[in-house]
């Protein structure tokens, strides 16, 4: 083997060295490139998730705070409406007691003009849910809708535990109690 050869074989080694390291760097080069592009696309994913996650969720809690707000609008209207009426019952009131006393008198035109204001004013109220709790002398004693005021002895045995005599008139709003009926019961 002279010189020549043995350059020749050393070079063939090196140029395959070089190769095999050139195609093992072109590997990790070809790979490190294409991994740091997976990683931060999982990441991006993963952080659109969480944005996904936390819109959905303060989309849900708005939605919630709209309907809490309806809610309670629908409350203080409703609760408005009810202490408008509770506060008209006194003027119902005045007007039963007021025909009561002209009734005493013979002349009946200014009784029917009182009648006449007191029946509107009863039909507006009833059409805003406002009923008169119904209730004669002789009924039985409720406590759902009636509120003893007294109770004197009975004249018969049959008028215990019934109502004597109504003192002011109950009324309901809607299905709700808003004022019971003030009664004298037989005892």
């Amino acid at each position: 083997m002279d010189i020549n050869q043995k350059n020749t074989e050393k070079q063939k080694k090196l140029s395959n060295q070089i190769d095999d390291g050139k195609s093992c760097s072109c590997k990790k080069q070809q790979g490190e490139p294409h991994d740091p592009l997976k990683k931060e696309i999982e990441f991006l994913k993963k952080e659109l998730e969480k944005e996904k996650d936390k819109f959905l969720r303060l989309f849900a809690e708005f939605e919630n705070y709209k309907k809490r707000i309806q809610k309670e609008r629908f409350d203080i209207f409703r609760d408005v409406h009810e202490q408008i009426l509770i506060d008209l019952i006194p003027i119902l009131d005045d007007f039963e007691r007021g025909i009561k006393e002209l009734r005493k008198y013979k002349d009946e035109h200014p009784v029917k003009g009182f009648i006449l204001i007191q029946e509107k004013l009863i039909k507006i109220l009833k059409e805003k849910g406002l009923n008169k709790i119904k209730i004669k002398k002789g009924d039985d004693f409720n406590t759902d809708f009636h509120e003893a005021i007294t109770q004197i002895p009975a004249i018969t045995e049959n008028l215990k535990g019934k109502i004597i005599e109504i003192i002011e008139a109950g009324y309901l709003l809607k299905e709700k109690i808003i004022r019971h009926a003030k009664v004298i019961i037989g005892k």
